[in-house]
């Protein structure tokens, strides 16, 4: 009888969710001479946004190209390399809007992801094929869409009167306001059109029911895993799943790792720390990893903990941080069977 192959599932979001993978793979790969586990990523799609015409998938692109080894390091986002010549002409034609970059090799994945969706092709079948191109099936990683439904976050901000009073509410995008305002406009909520008529993307609840170990990155918790977890069905197939899930925590010592994540906890009342962070999680998660500043400030019952260095800085050190993950998978799934 052939052995089942083991699998791993990872709900990933941009810079950090990609940064972590990517430590997993040298892990399992270079490390545990492990070449035979398959690895699924379910991206983030709650930060599309569709500009000059164009299709834009920032969280999937940012796995595909660190997975494939064309990501700007310094940034973490966007090609390496990069030019940016289009983005110009269309700033001298006054084309808007121009706060969000946009590479030259970076437009002709979002042209062609484009094309493909036009000509009927589902999110999931155009992820497919910008995997093969950036060598991801030979790594064995799939990387999966969260749902094939258009979703896009926006973001409620105070609306201010010509006189400086309330003059009620607007939406923007959630790019707009993460790129363009810096989150530094407070945000009263946030709301994600489309979501609820969304479904999981073909292979999601698959992967989720059928994972040996499902795994949390530190990803922001409001808008990147938050977003997955809101696709109708996701959560539930989380409380169900057989496999050990255990996350890491985004914030380091009250602080956000990278990113706003804290403007985001704070718009929904949640404590910025890894004890908040891990109460968002709490119907399903079973281990988190905390920075060794937060030792012993997660206690619960069911929570299995384990403190360390969660500073991602380089790969070596998210591969580190990847096995500290299995490891603590392993230790729980020997406690469910004893």
């Amino acid at each position: 009888m052939t052995p089942k192959q083991m699998r791993i599932t990872a709900l990933a979001g941009g810079v950090g969710g990609a940064r972590f993978v990517r430590g997993l793979l040298h892990e399992l790969r270079a490390v545990r001479g492990d070449q035979e586990t398959e690895v699924v990523v379910v991206g983030n799609t709650g930060d599309d946004i569709t500009l000059f015409g164009l299709r834009i998938c920032p969280d999937l692109d940012t796995i595909l190209y660190t997975l494939g080894g064309g990501i700007d390091e310094r940034q973490g986002w966007g090609r390496a390399e990069e030019t940016h010549a289009v983005q110009a002409e269309l700033a001298e034609l006054g084309a808007q809007p121009q706060w969000f970059g946009l590479g030259d090799r970076d437009f002709a994945t979002h042209i062609a992801r484009s094309q493909w969706l036009g000509q009927g092709q589902t999110l999931s079948q155009v992820t497919a094929r910008l995997a093969e191109r950036w060598g991801l099936p030979g790594q064995g990683v799939r990387l999966l869409p969260a749902t094939d439904t258009p979703i896009e976050t926006h973001v409620v901000l105070d609306e201010a009167g010509a006189d400086g009073s309330d003059a009620g509410e607007r939406a923007v995008h959630f790019q707009q306001w993460w790129v363009q305002l810096q989150a530094a406009v407070p945000a009263r909520r946030f709301t994600v059109a489309g979501l609820g008529q969304a479904v999981p993307a073909p292979g999601v609840l698959e992967a989720l029911r059928t994972s040996d170990v499902i795994l949390l990155p530190p990803s922001n918790p409001v808008v990147s895993i938050g977003i997955i977890l809101g696709v109708p069905g996701v959560r539930d197939a989380l409380r169900g799943s057989r496999a050990p899930v255990v996350g890491v925590s985004p914030i380091i010592g009250g602080a956000p790792v990278r990113g706003h994540a804290d403007a985001c906890l704070s718009a929904m009342e949640v404590e910025v720390s890894a004890r908040g962070v891990a109460g968002l999680y709490a119907d399903f998660l079973d281990g988190w990893l905390v920075d060794e500043a937060d030792t012993g400030t997660v206690q619960t019952p069911r929570l299995q903990t384990r403190a360390l260095d969660l500073r991602m800085r380089d790969e070596a050190g998210a591969a580190r941080i990847a096995g500290a993950a299995l490891d603590l998978a392993a230790e729980l799934s020997v406690q469910r069977s004893a």
